[in-house]
Order: C-alpha cells, then sequence, then structure tokens
C-alpha cells in the first residue's frame, strides 16, 4: 500500500450501492489515510445503511439529493448506471463536489459535451482505474524507452458471461452492451500507450436477440503511422482478458490489463528477439486507491484533474465511431 500523501484527508461520499463500488472501488479507497468516506446514498436507504454498516462508513442517506446536499462531502464517486453518469455528475457538480465518474462518462459523445456546464472550480475525471496501475504506467515507460521498438499494434481480448436480463449490463436502453461497458478499456489503453487519437475506427457487432445489447464485438483503430489497435470483447463468453503490445522486435503481454488483482503482484513478460523473455512483477497495490488519491491530490493542490472532461469526451467520440461503423459496415473517422 502507498504511504499516506501528507495532505488532509479528502472528505467523499458515494452515490449509490452499485456492485463496482461495493465490491471493488470502496474496498480501496477505504485503504488510504489520505480518503475518508463520509457518506453513502441509496434510494432504499435499508439497502444504503446495510452498506454503510458492512463497509464502516458513517452515513447513510435514503436519496441522492440529501447526500449532495451535505457541506462536509467534497469528493463524489458516481459508479450509478451509465444513463445517470451524466445528470448526476452535473447535480453533483453544481453542488460543488468534485466527481470522479465511473466509466463510460456518458452514452454518447454528445451527452458528455454537457459535462462542460458544470462549475470550472469543479474537477471531473472518467474512472479508468487502469491509468493509475504502476503495471501500466511501467508499460509505457518501456515503450517510450524503445524497449520493443516502434509499437505497431495493441492487442485485447476481454470478455465475461453474464445473462441476467436485470442487470443494467444487459439493459440496452439505459447504455447497456459490450463496447461502452468493456469495449472502452482498449480504446483508453491504446490512447495511453500510443499517446495519440485513432483517425478511423471499424467494428462488427452481434448483438443479443432479447436485450439488443452488444455481446460480441471486434473492433479495429487506425492511429495512423502504421499503428492499430484490434480487441475482442465478451459479455456472454468464458471470463477471460489478456493484452498484447507488437512493436518491432519484442513483446509485452500483460496477464490481467483491466482487473488487475489487489492482493498479487501485477505481472507482465517483456519478449525482445533474441533475448530470454522477462518477467515483472510490480508491487503489490490497489489500482481503485491509487486512482483515487491521485484525484484526491488534484483537489488539494487545485490543479488539474489527471484527466479531464476533454479527455473523456475523445474518449466517448470513438465508441460513438464504433457504433455508426455497426450500421455503415465501413470505416468512420473519429468525429471531434
Amino acid at each position: 500500500m502507498r504511504k499516506g500523501l501528507e495532505m488532509k484527508a479528502v472528505k467523499w461520499g458515494i452515490l449509490s450501492t452499485a456492485n463496482i463500488g461495493v465490491a471493488k472501488v470502496i474496498p480501496g479507497m477505504l485503504k488510504s489515510k489520505d480518503i475518508d468516506i463520509v457518506a453513502i446514498a441509496s434510494r432504499d436507504k435499508k439497502r444504503g445503511a446495510s452498506w454503510a454498516k458492512k463497509l464502516g462508513i458513517p452515513q447513510a442517506y435514503g436519496s441522492y439529493e440529501e447526500l449532495l446536499a451535505d457541506p462536509t462531502i467534497e469528493a463524489i464517486y458516481n459508479p450509478l448506471p451509465n444513463h445517470l453518469h451524466v445528470p448526476l455528475t452535473l447535480a453533483a457538480a453544481k453542488a460543488g463536489k468534485h466527481v470522479l465518474c465511473e466509466k463510460p462518462i456518458a452514452i454518447t459523445a454528445k451527452e458528455a459535451k454537457q459535462l462542460h456546464k458544470a462549475p470550472k472550480n469543479v474537477l471531473i475525471q472518467e474512472a479508468f482505474m487502469v491509468r493509475h496501475n504502476p503495471q501500466w504506467i511501467e508499460v509505457r515507460k518501456l515503450i517510450d524507452k524503445g524497449t520493443i521498438g516502434r509499437v505497431q499494434s495493441v492487442h485485447m481480448m476481454f470478455s465475461y458471461h453474464l445473462v441476467d436480463p436485470k442487470n443494467v449490463r444487459n439493459l440496452a436502453d439505459i447504455g447497456g452492451g459490450g463496447l461502452l461497458d468493456i469495449g472502452c478499456y482498449p480504446v483508453t489503453i491504446a490512447r495511453y500507450l500510443y499517446r495519440a487519437e485513432p483517425l478511423r475506427v471499424t467494428g462488427t457487432f452481434d448483438r443479443d436477440p432479447k436485450f439488443k445489447t452488444d455481446r460480441l464485438m471486434s473492433g479495429l483503430a487506425d492511429f495512423g503511422k502504421a499503428r492499430h489497435l484490434s480487441f475482442i470483447i465478451a459479455t456472454q463468453g468464458a471470463p477471460y482478458q489478456k493484452t498484447v503490445i507488437m512493436g518491432e522486435f519484442g513483446t509485452i503481454e500483460v496477464e490481467v490489463p483491466v482487473n488487475a488483482s489487489p492482493d498479487h503482484p501485477n505481472r507482465f513478460t517483456v519478449n525482445v528477439t533474441g533475448k530470454k523473455p522477462k518477467l515483472i512483477e510490480m508491487p503489490v497495490v490497489d489500482q481503485y486507491q491509487l486512482q483515487a488519491e491521485d484525484f484526491g491530490r488534484a483537489i488539494r493542490k487545485k490543479t488539474k484533474a489527471p484527466y479531464d472532461v476533454a479527455d473523456a469526451i475523445k474518449n466517448m467520440e470513438i465508441l460513438d465511431a464504433f457504433l455508426r461503423s455497426e450500421k455503415s459496415g465501413k470505416w468512420e473517422k473519429v468525429k471531434s
């Protein structure tokens, strides 16, 4: 666990008892001396109180409005379903709270642009924890050093199996489906590694006949200068994830690119032509803890968020382009 940041702990409120929050993000945040979770809200107050007791959070509110009105809260973590990301993030921002909003920040880029209406003194960031994980920071350093030569391809496979018709990920009308849920990760990681934006994208989709959500999707993105992203994601496949980065004379294989364990070392293998493969084990960390700490540091130092709304909108513009390609059957330019 990373040592304290030697700053006054930021007081947080949690919007909802969504599973990603109570199972992963909140437990990670609670490990930090620089994070003080003072309240959690649920429209079902009994459910909120139950989770507050389990997690050791002192206050449970029976509505989101009550939590946003709490004057002691400085920052909000918003893990609500996708269609509530923008409206509740805006409501929190207008109440003077900084917001770490779960990915994707919106359902479309047009919707995400509404976040420009937020007060300028409030920080808003999309919660892609991978960008705060030391394994990805180290991978990018190795790439920048030229360890595997000029990178030509980033490839990811990411899948899980979920057929519950009531789960929000299977509800098309509120932003369910594979691309928005997990297809956003290869897009974000490729942008992070290439330090660039794709020029055009194309994708093939298979939709569940009942849910109408994309349950299988393959995507290709052209970043220009002979740099590609390819990925396959599935919501009704075998649980699996892996990323392979190919350079001119080597590869980097990341074992668990997204759901990295907070209890075991994160590992990746560097294969350079003519050399023995090198397995690199990173120190044990909780990427959700680090994400919230980095956001909190920006709040205390009154600087920009590590990743701002403009960055989140760019990600949404890429996802929009993939969805346009489903209808056109062609390459689609990324609009900005």
